[in-house]
């Protein structure tokens, strides 16, 4: 089986700053809550032993994604855009954007499309002060990414604000009903609200939806794969969220739910090509 691991983040330069390698017991513990072990990838913060994993586990490709986020931490799009240049045709770039301003991000938007980026990546919960999924301030570089046909990624899902209203699925209801052309890819998979965000994923044929790390051994991941394996399987994307899960052992875990092999395909890796035009 191959697969294209939507979200990871390398233990490279600025990633290493953030919570994610700065604090590995808080990472271990959440891996350990999903009833996995933690990678030895993430604990050496070895880019060898990350790629080691992706090509044991039959990874083919897989979206570098950055942050642009005051309360998660921030790294360069031009760090993650060198990475990427490092490994060509292996590693693809999401750019993150400071949507604080609204004439610096759509040059940001401009500037990473320009530099090979593929899909835009926002935070609005995690931004200070933090912003909900349809605040007005954002519907420029909504509005600027449906104009160009770029795909976007919003995180909207676990701890992605400061409380659980940042998270609530009508947010991203609205905003997809006001933006039909574009393309948004929920990181996260819009967790705890799993019933929620699939009804919104049933009436917006906009919405891709992407559980990662909240996916495996938790409440609602039935749903989820129901959802893959039915009305979604051709708008659900596979990502493990490295460092948080290991590349190895998720791909593993994810290659034995009960979802078709036909729809497996899919989501595992043709859904990720298509939505950022490679196929």
């Amino acid at each position: 089986m191959r697969f294209f691991d939507f979200r990871v983040r390398p233990p490279y330069k600025g990633f290493l700053s953030m919570v994610m390698y700065a604090q590995p017991e808080r990472r271990n513990g959440f891996t350990r809550n999903l009833k996995f072990e933690p990678s030895p990838a993430a604990d050496k913060q070895s880019v060898e032993l990350m790629i080691d994993e992706m090509n044991q586990a039959g990874v083919e490709k897989a979206l570098v994604v950055g942050r642009n986020s005051g309360m998660l931490g921030s790294i360069d799009n031009a760090e993650v855009a060198e990475f990427c240049n490092m490994h060509p045709g292996r590693f693809l770039a999401a750019a993150s954007i400071d949507a604080s301003e609204r004439k610096r991000a759509v040059q940001q938007i401009d500037d990473a499309i320009k530099a090979g980026f593929r899909i835009v990546n926002i935070e609005p919960g995690a931004y200070v002060p933090a912003m909900f999924t349809d605040d007005r301030r954002l519907y420029p570089i909504y509005a600027h990414c449906e104009d160009r046909n770029i795909p976007i990624i919003v995180m909207t899902g676990g701890n992605a604000g400061p409380d659980l209203n940042y998270t609530h699925p009508a947010l991203l209801d609205r905003v997809l009903a006001d933006f039909p052309k574009l393309k948004i890819v929920c990181s996260h998979g819009n967790w705890p609200w799993v019933t929620e965000i699939l009804h919104v994923a049933f009436r917006r044929s906009n919405l891709y939806v992407s559980p990662d790390m909240y996916l495996p051994n938790m409440p609602g991941s039935d749903d989820y794969v129901k959802a893959a394996d039915g009305f979604l399987q051709d708008r659900l994307i596979y990502a493990s969220s490295f460092p948080f899960c290991g590349i190895k052992e998720y791909a593993e875990w994810f290659s034995r739910l009960p979802i078709r092999p036909e729809a497996m395909e899919k989501v595992a890796y043709r859904n990720a090509m298509t939505l950022l035009g490679l196929s």
